[in-house]
């Protein structure tokens, strides 16, 4: 089968575009970075500017030779306080006038790296799948499914990964603040959070982007992605604390109190994105012929002991 191993690479800078420009040469694949100005590229890789994506100046040497884009570069959902027309400019216009420009210069496939939010608000009561339709609740997820829908208009083979939390080395957000709170030599009151969540290990997602590029057919869809097993934020605190041979000192306190706790610090979504489910099916991959290389447990306890050793 064809396997694009020609990648032009945004976002190189980020948490998930760091790891990529890492991983991806050591997985055979020549990888040229799109920088925002001059810069040395980073690890085993080839460069490009291509200018902020505010006012993209994108020249034929960032394309020449490229048989596929990778673009994660864009406005973070954690972002708070940015204008809804900041998002779709960033997320959404920028993104087109990149594949667009990757399309006349002959690239042959455009990956972007979306999100579940996309497809929902930040919990569901069902399992989410491809076919659903879309329901954003924010301007990020708002701007996110713009973009998909603007790449539906080009004449360019596209697919987009919609991620849940994604989590690995240099990972900030809930999922650090975890690992904190984890390390501390506390009880937590959080034995009643059972709700399961989707996350995203950075090796299934490598795995994931290394099994679309091998498809020769067009693919010109959406794709969920997560680790195997669903989990609830008292799974991962357990997880977390058997990694560090510990105990997991989860107090019952009921979620009601919680909820009521975070109202009052002015932390309601984040308490929602902790509390209620949000689980993804991933047979829309696995038809394509994915399977994680990771499971989820086995993933947690690696970035916990990671954590660990750089804290």
């Amino acid at each position: 089968m064809l396997r694009l191993r020609s990648i032009a690479l945004t976002g190189a800078t980020g948490f998930i575009g760091r790891y990529l420009a890492r991983e991806l040469p050591k997985r055979g694949y020549q990888v040229r970075i799109l920088l925002r100005k001059p810069s040395t590229a980073p690890f085993d890789c080839t460069s490009a500017v291509i200018g902020d994506l505010s006012r993209l100046q994108i020249t034929k040497d960032a394309f020449t030779g490229v048989e596929t884009v990778i673009h994660t570069a864009g406005l973070a959902h954690a972002m708070s306080g940015i204008p809804e027309d900041d998002y779709r400019s960033l997320n959404t216009e920028a993104t087109v006038v990149l594949a667009r420009s990757a399309l006349a210069h002959g690239v042959r496939r455009f990956v972007f790296l979306s999100s579940v939010r996309a497809q929902s608000g930040p919990s569901s009561a069902t399992v989410l799948t491809e076919r659903d339709e879309p329901r954003p609740v924010d301007a990020y997820g708002r701007s996110k499914l713009a973009a998909e829908q603007g790449l539906s208009a080009l004449d360019i083979d596209w697919l987009a990964l919609r991620l849940p939390l994604t989590y690995g080395p240099g990972v900030k957000g809930n999922l650090a603040r975890l690992a904190a709170l984890a390390a501390s030599p506390y009880p937590l009151p959080i034995g009643q959070l059972k709700a399961r969540r989707s996350i995203l290990s950075l090796d299934n997602l490598i795995s994931a982007l290394d099994c679309v590029l091998r498809v020769e057919r067009q693919l010109r869809c959406p794709f969920l992605v997560a680790d195997p097993e669903a989990v609830s934020v008292a799974d991962i605190v357990t997880i977390f604390r058997h990694a560090q041979s510990r105990s997991p000192a989860l107090l019952p306190v009921p979620p009601v109190m919680l909820r009521l706790a975070a109202r009052a610090l002015g932390r309601s979504e984040e308490y929602l994105r902790l509390s209620e489910p949000l689980i993804v099916s991933t047979a829309g991959l696995e038809r394509l012929g994915w399977s994680p290389v990771v499971h989820t447990k086995e993933g947690l306890a690696r970035f916990a002991q990671l954590q660990q050793r750089t804290a």
